[in-house]
């Protein structure tokens, strides 16, 4: 090489060093709701977890994806052995959307697909509705807008209210043994959606209250309103079975009319043989989910 080529190289290299600092990169993303974990390189995937679980849920997805996408795995503190944070006080779901909202902004992160499971799965569409996040598709697993409608169509927040606070009180004063036992019984006025939450790994404890508050919104949230304003691709996952005595025989119906407010129609996915930890209870079923979803 000459020289002159030597220099006009390093002139190069300089100078595209030059606007890669003038760009910068992205901040630190700090929060007092969230802690997020990114791996991998491609397109951005967003995994957040549901009540009272951590990325640990996503373990299994997340392995087979970070070779082709770049994910971003949400924990919500308050769940596990996070501190609760902010998250100790007030409301829980709508604060952590807002800040996977601005993370996705902070970080400069292109219509990433964003996959919710339970109350994960109310957090991403609240993410999803609010265009300026710039989401890019979501999957909600073996979650509802409104979880009371899959069991009563007209059932209203007032309607549940009373049983929600009687949970609420539970959560706060019930060791986790009592808890298990008592599991099948929240998840009937869940709609069915807590039926195995309290003997799967999707129970992993936290701080109380945090616990509490999330179990009070799983149980009092109606987002239906809300689908108006979700304008991507909306990938419904579920756990379901044929037989005539299971509840989840007839979950297919009851998501189809929860979700039928979405502008564009929902593509929903049901997986056989799983109940509601879907990637735990069928994880190839669920991974080939995952890829049609992520196409």
């Amino acid at each position: 090489m000459t020289l002159l080529a030597r220099i006009l190289l390093s002139l190069l290299v300089l100078g595209s060093g030059a606007v890669a600092l003038a760009q910068g990169a992205p901040p630190v993303f700090r929060s007092t709701r969230i802690v997020v974990e990114s791996r991998g390189h491609g397109p951005d995937v967003i995994l957040v977890p549901g009540l009272a679980s951590t990325p640990e849920i996503w373990r299994r997805t997340a392995d087979r994806l970070d070779d082709r996408y770049r994910v971003h795995l949400v924990s919500i503190r308050g769940f596990g052995s996070l501190p609760a944070g902010s998250n100790g006080a007030g409301a829980v779901g709508a604060p952590v959307a807002a800040e996977i909202r601005r993370y996705i902004q902070e970080q400069r992160l292109v219509r990433p697909a964003l996959i919710g499971h339970s109350m994960g799965g109310q957090i991403v569409l609240r993410v999803a509705a609010d265009q300026a996040a710039g989401a890019g598709r979501v999957m909600v697993v073996d979650s509802s807008p409104f979880f009371p409608a899959l069991i009563r169509p007209d059932a209203t927040a007032a309607d549940v209210e009373p049983v929600a606070r009687l949970a609420y009180q539970a959560v706060q004063f019930l060791d986790d043994a009592t808890l298990r036992g008592q599991g099948r019984a929240m998840g009937v006025e869940l709609g069915g959606a807590a039926d195995t939450l309290f003997d799967t790994m999707g129970w992993q404890g936290g701080d109380r209250r945090v616990l509490a508050q999330g179990l009070y919104e799983v149980m009092t949230v109606d987002l239906r309103p809300r689908l108006r304003d979700i304008r991507v691709p909306v990938t419904v996952v579920y756990g379901w079975s044929p037989s005539d005595r299971s509840p989840r025989r007839t979950l297919d119906a009851m998501l189809r009319q929860a979700y039928r407010g979405l502008p564009t129609p929902a593509r929903f996915e049901p997986v056989a043989g799983a109940e509601h930890m879907v990637m735990i209870d069928q994880p190839t079923r669920f991974a080939a989910a995952v890829d049609r979803f992520l196409r």
